[in-house]
Order: structure tokens, then C-alpha cells, then sequence
């Protein structure tokens, strides 16, 4: 058997992941290597390229020797990333990002939130580009990001030859390639993909003009060719010079291409992980305030795509376990028993409601540790939890756990309610990444919402979205929409819970929620104006 193999190869904020899969969506290894994250001072998050780059190489080394194939059967590779910003010197070196100028740094992530001035500026011109943008630029896209470095370390930004999105950094890496993404250029650089073109309005309002001189001059779509692998990189990699490499796509729209390329009306997909992102496609261009979009083209050509999202996710449930005594406690307990901590949480989840049926009915979360990606565009937003006691011990700690499953499953409804409101029909829910190994918050995420939770079979369908840029890029698929088709399938279904009790206590959770942010706005502009002046 000689069956084509493509290779996907998903960079996330903390791990390179390489998986092989076959023409069918057969996954034939896995391969994941850590990343590291610098935190800096007040809201920078850095990371290294070339470390990046090195746990690349040795996770798809590593997924080959497991796949246990003929190298030469791979014939196609796609790379999927965050949307980071690398900074990279004419010599093909990195250019530090950190202020205190650690020469490895030269990674921007995308949680770093240092320009947020830059952001409100670029907001204050009104341009029109801003419409494409849900109104406003995110402090986590990528002008407001370049700004600030032009304007707080003007000489090192000199230096710079090139300023690449990580996953076309990744592209470049590979084949030499100097070519951007329609994905990546469109969804964090403001580029207007359907009049292909940046504003040059915008960008002479906030001085950066000359931008065009830091970016690939080329722009392809996803699943077009952008090269073949450089020999020495195949020669690394174990691979043939004839590999052909894909043009990149963000981690989440690798994702949602996996989710829902085959149907893509009416499906939302949902890609969880440290922070989520909610993707939906139309025929027409959907114009939603908060929500990022309308982009032409950006996941599946000829389709235009709004994305909501939730700047804490993951990361927020691991955060609120970690500050929580009973936490380490309950983790070496599932060590000693050889079961997943979380498993053990919602055990003591299921103890709690077999006693209180509703126990968070007095305890309420606002999930905006992160600030508000979706849809109120605020991060200055801050979190808050509401009807804390003194409980203690594990039902403490499970109650709050739940709480805060239920607030994030609430930030989903709400980016789904402004979709809807603006003319979205969504009739169905797709999910992927770390939410699907939990039976629980999938339960939360499909009462909360009132739809059904439909997952992949693939568990890591964000790989494997990479993977189908590469099965395309290389011929052996005629378009994305036929990959998906043929490598992408469906798992089981989690229904949500439709009985009039459930529905009523959501419904009243879900009011409190929208409260306690008109709440905890109020008092954050009081008691700011209070301190400051102090």
C-alpha cells in the first residue's frame, strides 16, 4: 500500500503538534513538543522562534518514526500557528520584542496586550477598513502590536526585514518562500482580502505607510501552493525536496476549516483551547459590532467569515484551579488512583448537584479576567465572581469550577445571540480542542445554548485542518471543500438538555451574567476615579 500521507503541524501557545494523516482523515501518528512563554513585565507575553522552529522539526521527526511509513509517501504540509507577531533581521536572524531586549524574544504573542494606547489610536480614526473588523481592532491583532514597537524600540524596528504572522513565519521557514497568508493578513493586519489591499488611509494615519516594505509582497489563498521544502530542511526532516508546503492559516481557522468546510451554512465552530474562538461562514458579508469580520476568503475561498472569541478559556479554568487550596490536594489524589484530576472534579461536580441540583445557583462568575474579545470589544474588561462564602474542601472547590464552566459556556451564547441578532442562522454547533475531553463542560456549553454539540472524530482536528491545506496544496484534492469532505468526520453528539427546569435556570444564569458586567463596569469607573485621587 502506497496511499499519500499529508503532514499537519499545529503551533499553539504552549506546544508543537505534528500529526500524519491519510487521504481518507486517517490519523497514522501524533507527535507533541513543549513551547516555552516568556512573561515580561505588566502585559508582555514573548516567545522564541527558534524554539519554535526546533520543536517543529523534531515533532514531525518524531510523528514519522511513529507513523513507521515510507517517507515518500507524504507528499503535502500545512502549518497552522497563533497569531504571533516575529520579528525577523535581513540575515534571517530574530529581532528581540522585549523591552528589556532578551535577544531570543522576538516573538509577540498573541495574548500580549502592551499596546493597547496603539489599539485605542488606531480605533479613534474611524476608518473605514474598521468595518471588516467588527468596528474595532483587537489589542491582540497585529498594527496596534507594530506600532508600538515603531514607536518604543524605533531602533530595533529598524532592523527589521521582515514582520511575519507566526504561521506564514513557519511557511517561510520551510520553503523560502516570502508569502503571506489571505487568513492571516486579513484576520489580524487589516488587509481588505476582497479589494486586495491594506487602507492606505489607516495606515497613513497612524504613521505606518511604509509597512508594505516588513511583509511578503505575495498573498495566496488557503490550501495554494506557497513552495517545496528547502533541501536542507528535507534533508533535516527526513523528507523529499518534493513536499510541497501550503500556504499557512491560523491554529483556530485550521480548526474551523476541519469543523465545518463541508457545511459550511448554518455550522458555528467552536475551537476551545487556552482562549476559544467561534467561526461561521456566509454567502454574504455579515457586518457585526464586537465581532471580528466579515472576511472575505480567509478559511474557505469564495466565502466570507465572522469570528467571535473569548480572550480566556482554558487558561481562565486553569487559573481558577490553581488559586484554590483544595486544587493540589485533588491532583495527587487522581495521580495515586491513575485518573485525570478533572475526572475526579466532576465527580465531586456530580456529588454537589445529586445534593443541591442547581449548586451555583448563588455563586456567579463574569468571565473576563482577559478583558472581552466578543462581542463588547473591551479589554479593559476585568472578571468578577459574585456570592463567594468561606466554604472550604472539595465541594468549595467544585463549586467554583462549575461556575466558571457556566460563564465561559455563557460568553459562547452571547457571541451567538449578537450572531444571530445581525442575521446569522445557526443551526448547528461544531467543536474541537480542549473542551471536547471534558463530558461536563460540553454538557454546560450545550444547555447553556440550547443547541446540540456536535464533535469531530479526530480529536485534534486543528492538525488535521493544517493537513488538509497540504492535501490540497499538493494536488491531491481539487479544493478544500472536497478535503473536508474526505478526511474530516463526525463523532458523537452531546444533546442538550431541553426540559423546561433547565432551560429556566440557565435562562435566569445567563441574565445575571450580562448584569454583573453593566455591574462591574460601573464600579470599575468609580472606584478607578476614587483611587485615582488618591
Amino acid at each position: 500500500m502506497n496511499e499519500e500521507a499529508y503532514i499537519g503541524i499545529d503551533v499553539g501557545s504552549g506546544s508543537v503538534r505534528a500529526g500524519i494523516f491519510t487521504a481518507t482523515g486517517d490519523r497514522l501518528a501524533f507527535a507533541v513538543h513543549p513551547i516555552s512563554q516568556f512573561q515580561g513585565e505588566g502585559d508582555c507575553v514573548e516567545q522564541s522562534s527558534a524554539e519554535i522552529w526546533q520543536a517543529t522539526g523534531a515533532a514531525v521527526r518524531e510523528s514519522l518514526r511513529a507513523a513507521g511509513i515510507d517517507p515518500a509517501r507524504i507528499r503535502g504540509i500545512g502549518f497552522d500557528a497563533t497569531c504571533s507577531l516575529v520579528a525577523v533581521a535581513a540575515d534571517g536572524a530574530g529581532v528581540s520584542v522585549s523591552p528589556q531586549g532578551q535577544a531570543e524574544r522576538d516573538i509577540i504573542m498573541w495574548r500580549d496586550h502592551r499596546a493597547q494606547e496603539e489599539a485605542r489610536e488606531i480605533n479613534r480614526t474611524g476608518d473605514e477598513a474598521l468595518r471588516y473588523v467588527g468596528g474595532e481592532v483587537s489589542v491582540e491583532m497585529q498594527l496596534p502590536k507594530i506600532l508600538w514597537l515603531k514607536r518604543h524600540l524605533p531602533d530595533r524596528y529598524q532592523q527589521i526585514w521582515r514582520l511575519f504572522d507566526l504561521a506564514d513565519y513557519l511557511v517561510w521557514r520551510a520553503c523560502g518562500q516570502d508569502v503571506a497568508s489571505t487568513c492571516t493578513l486579513t484576520c489580524k493586519w487589516n488587509y481588505l482580502a476582497h479589494e486586495q489591499r491594506f487602507s492606505a488611509s489607516l495606515l497613513r494615519a497612524i504613521g505606518l505607510e511604509a509597512l508594505g516594505e516588513k511583509i511578503p509582497a505575495t498573498v495566496r489563498d488557503p490550501g495554494e501552493k506557497a513552495g517545496t521544502l528547502r533541501p536542507d530542511i528535507a534533508r533535516e526532516w527526513g523528507l523529499s525536496e518534493s513536499v510541497v508546503v501550503a500556504t499557512g492559516i491560523i491554529d483556530a481557522h485550521a480548526g474551523g476549516l476541519s469543523l465545518s468546510g463541508s457545511q459550511p451554512q448554518g455550522s458555528l465552530a467552536i475551537i476551545s483551547g487556552t482562549s476559544n474562538c467561534h467561526m461561521i461562514l456566509s454567502k454574504q458579508p455579515v457586518l457585526i459590532p464586537g465581532v471580528w469580520g466579515p472576511y472575505w476568503g480567509a478559511m474557505l475561498p469564495r466565502w466570507w467569515l465572522n469570528e467571535g472569541g473569548q480572550s480566556a478559556a482554558g487558561a481562565l479554568v486553569e487559573w481558577t484551579l490553581s488559586q484554590h487550596a483544595c486544587w493540589a490536594t485533588l491532583r495527587q489524589a487522581a495521580k495515586a488512583q491513575g485518573e485525570s484530576a478533572y475526572h475526579l472534579l466532576n465527580q465531586r461536580v456530580q456529588q454537589l448537584e445529586a445534593a443541591e441540583r442547581w449548586p451555583t445557583r448563588h455563586l456567579h462568575v463574569l468571565d473576563d479576567h482577559h478583558g472581552n474579545r466578543s462581542p463588547r470589544a473591551n479589554p479593559q474588561a476585568r472578571g468578577a465572581i459574585y456570592g463567594l462564602t468561606l466554604e472550604e474542601g472539595e465541594a468549595g472547590l467544585a463549586r467554583l469550577y462549575l461556575a466558571t464552566l457556566q460563564a465561559i459556556a455563557y460568553g459562547t451564547r452571547h457571541i451567538i445571540d449578537a450572531m444571530r441578532a445581525a442575521g446569522h442562522d445557526i443551526s448547528r454547533i461544531v467543536i474541537c480542542g480542549g473542551a471536547t475531553k471534558n463530558p461536563l463542560w460540553l454538557r454546560e456549553y450545550a444547555n447553556a445554548t440550547g443547541c446540540d454539540i456536535y464533535l469531530a472524530r479526530e480529536e485534534d482536528a486543528v492538525t488535521l485542518g493544517a493537513a488538509l491545506l497540504g492535501a490540497v496544496a499538493c494536488g491531491g484534492f481539487p479544493s478544500l471543500t472536497d478535503a473536508v469532505a474526505a478526511m474530516s468526520h463526525h463523532g458523537k453528539t452531546v444533546a442538550a438538555d431541553r426540559s423546561a427546569q433547565t432551560h429556566a435556570f440557565h435562562q435566569a444564569k445567563y441574565q445575571v451574567y450580562l448584569q454583573m458586567y453593566d455591574d462591574q463596569q460601573r464600579a470599575q469607573q468609580r472606584y478607578n476615579a476614587i483611587m485615582n485621587n488618591a
